[in-house]
């Protein structure tokens, strides 16, 4: 198996294999794990930018990686093996590279597989010191990657290592190892934590451009609220209960835009990330797209537009409510709460599937609901309501195949870049979903605006409303004509009232 394999394997699991306070890497008895001919603990994977400035504050513009702390403790097997007597009695290797330096840790002897440690045939090529990792300079920079030394000293179970700061000159994305190399320090563990820094604060690479685009993002949602409310409240007495369920969308996405600011900004000043705060904000979230999912799949079936209730679809959409909800925070808890590295964890993976099925679902049932209901509009010849509908079907059909181009881009972005070296454009990955959610949201509160007509939208059993200028020339005919008129169109009303009501209850039965 390939060196480089090896270790992005590593830098994968990562995330599980480390306890992390946001960019504070915690390290509890953490394993060091066989790999090849040595045996690995993976400190971290982080985007830096270069050190900015040397002076020493919060955003000094200095970058760096910190060790604090950090005691290494062998087996006791391994610690009687010597005597007190004896000066250096086991090495542990602290590596830090660049993912564009994977190949320069490791080598190989006559092109066979490639070793972490340095074997007797490579001590030989080249030049290496046998029992030690194989560091290879670096093309742009012979200072690096970075190889640091810690001894156990006689028959000590532990050793600790100094507090070091190691300065980050140039922006990449940087990889953390603890390395040994000598097999009798099998089953060693290491304690201790590491502070990872750029220049304008704790946040990691890839998560630093979000805290600004979520300042954007609370603007939005504030200005979106603030254009809603007025007309909310300006035209109270015609809202419909469709137009009460957007302005929960609404407040519930100012509300989680407003926080993930507020635990961005806190996690980029201080360093730490508190669960509590970020429990809060992916559950919000959660809430949240799960209402607004709901919301577009009920006015696809045309609630409150063309049939009072859901009927017997009520439990069914209340279900997949429930089970998209669980699916989303599990997901999001997964990736966002106690969560630091630049690269995602092997659980997401799992628990991407069941939140991508559930997604496609919806879409299908939408979509299904949505052109039973423009068949009904055009049955009926209510043309308002019918041009309201197309209008939505269209946004939602942009939504869809932006969506679908999206996602195939981003399976092609993660696909090609296995080692995370374009982190610096990945955050726009999870903005896009923000700022399409959004756009649907605006195009949803458009159509349904508050406004003094807004209940000619509402459910009713008149399927005569048929175009404006009929209703127009009903009313000016004359006196004599206009009563007889009238009287049948109220007898036509009436049935076709209590066939309708029919109609909606057949059809909540056959789905």
């Amino acid at each position: 198996m390939d060196l480089a394999y090896r270790i992005s394997i590593f830098i994968l699991l990562s995330t599980a294999l480390t306890t992390t306070n946001a960019s504070i890497h915690i390290y509890r008895n953490q394993l060091f794990n066989e790999v090849g001919n040595a045996y690995l603990l993976p400190g971290g994977s982080e985007g830096l930018a270069a050190s900015l400035s040397s002076e020493k504050s919060v955003s000094d513009g200095r970058s760096f990686i910190r060790f604090e702390n950090i005691t290494f403790w062998r087996t006791q097997a391994a610690a009687d093996g010597h005597s007190d007597e004896e000066h250096s009695t086991g090495l542990i290797q602290v590596v830090i590279f660049e993912a564009a330096d994977r190949n320069n840790i490791g080598g190989s002897a006559y092109g066979g597989q490639r070793s972490i440690c340095c074997t007797p045939d490579l001590a030989k090529l080249e030049g290496c010191k046998q029992g030690e990792v194989i560091r290879i300079p670096s093309a742009t920079d012979s200072n690096w990657p970075i190889v640091l030394n810690i001894h156990f000293g006689g028959n000590y179970l532990s050793t600790s290592m100094d507090k070091t700061e190691v300065p980050i000159t140039k922006t990449g994305m940087y990889n953390l190892f603890f390395i040994a190399c000598d097999p009798k320090l099998k089953g060693t563990t290491m304690s201790g934590k590491t502070v990872w820094k750029n220049p304008n604060g704790y946040l990691p690479g890839r998560m630093a451009p979000l805290m600004k685009f979520y300042v954007y993002m609370t603007i939005a949602y504030l200005l979106l609220s603030i254009i809603w409310f007025s007309q909310y409240v300006r035209f109270w007495k015609d809202i419909l209960l469709l137009q009460h369920c957007i302005t929960a969308v609404i407040g519930l996405g100012l509300f989680e835009m407003l926080l993930w600011y507020l635990d961005y900004s806190n996690f980029n000043s201080s360093g730490m990330r508190p669960v509590v705060l970020t429990s809060w904000v992916v559950t919000v979230g959660a809430i949240r797209k799960t209402l607004a999912r709901l919301l577009i799949l009920s006015v696809s079936m045309g609630y409150g537009v063309v049939r009072p209730t859901l009927g017997g679809l009520t439990s069914k959409v209340l279900l997949l409510g429930a089970t998209y909800f669980l699916a989303s925070e599990l997901l999001d808890i997964t990736e966002y709460v106690g969560t630091i590295n630049d690269v995602s964890g092997r659980a997401r993976l799992f628990l991407v599937l069941p939140d991508a099925f559930l997604d496609a679902f919806l879409i299908l049932w939408i979509f299904t609901s949505l052109s039973k209901t423009l068949e009904q509009l055009q049955v009926k010849r209510t043309s308002a309501k019918l041009d309201l509908y197309r209008k939505f079907s269209n946004a939602l059909a942009v939504a869809v195949i932006a969506s679908v181009g999206w996602i195939t881009f981003e399976v092609y972005f993660k696909a090609t870049d296995p080692f995370n070296e374009r982190w610096q454009s990945a955050w726009i990955i999870k903005t896009f979903w923000d700022i399409l959610s959004f756009a649907l949201l605006c195009v949803i509160c458009y159509l349904w605006a508050p406004s003094q007509s807004s209940q000619r939208y509402a459910y009713s059993g008149d399927v005569g409303e048929e175009s404006d200028d009929e209703e127009a020339q009903s009313l000016t005919r004359g006196q004599s004509d206009g009563d007889v008129g009238l009287v049948k169109q109220e007898r036509n009303n009436g049935n076709a009232g209590v066939s309708d009501h029919e109609d909606d209850m057949e059809e909540d039965k056959r789905e």
